[in-house]
């Protein structure tokens, strides 16, 4: 296991979204990535592995060669997703709006105790929410309408931290 090096799980040829996950989120990710694929949207899963360092010449490829890449974390708020962020903002990947950029987290505010696929599902971080989140970030042409209180697809590099209303 090389430090700071993340490793693609799949990369189907002809994949227009990726999902970047840090943590336990890897199997959520490849259940949406293959809800995904059964309505035709080619999904690249890669597993981080690190936050610090992180993989930069894996992150700039997934950005530089999807339309959507989304940050899966069981952290809040100015972790793992603020940090890929800074780096494609600093490496000039966002410039030209080339790729939509989502990250979810966990919240930030206190979530009542339940089973933990409920508490992941509330969080927005269960495959159901990974898929709404990828719908909702491409372009207007093939997204499907936003559920209530979810953010709708717009054009540029918008960033959005998805959940559901209390």
């Amino acid at each position: 296991l090389a430090i700071g090096r993340g490793r693609v799980v799949r990369r189907p040829a002809n994949a227009r979204v990726a999902l970047v996950s840090l943590g336990t989120r890897l199997a959520e990710a490849l259940k949406a990535a293959d809800r995904l694929e059964a309505s035709g949207i080619g999904v690249t899963v890669a597993d981080a592995r690190f936050a610090k360092p992180l993989d930069e010449a894996l992150l700039l490829d997934l950005a530089g060669s999807h339309e959507v890449l989304v940050t899966l974390e069981e952290g809040s708020v100015g972790g793992f997703g603020a940090m890929v962020l800074h780096l494609l903002a600093e490496r000039g990947a966002l410039d030209g709006g080339k790729v939509r950029v989502r990250t979810l987290t966990l919240p930030d505010s206190y979530q009542e105790h339940d089973t933990p696929e409920r508490m992941y599902a509330e969080a927005g971080l269960d495959a159901a929410s990974i898929v709404k989140a990828v719908e909702a970030a491409l372009p207007a042409r093939e997204a499907k309408p936003a559920p209530s209180g979810q953010p709708a697809g717009r054009e540029g590099n918008v960033v959005s931290v998805s959940r559901r209303p209390r």
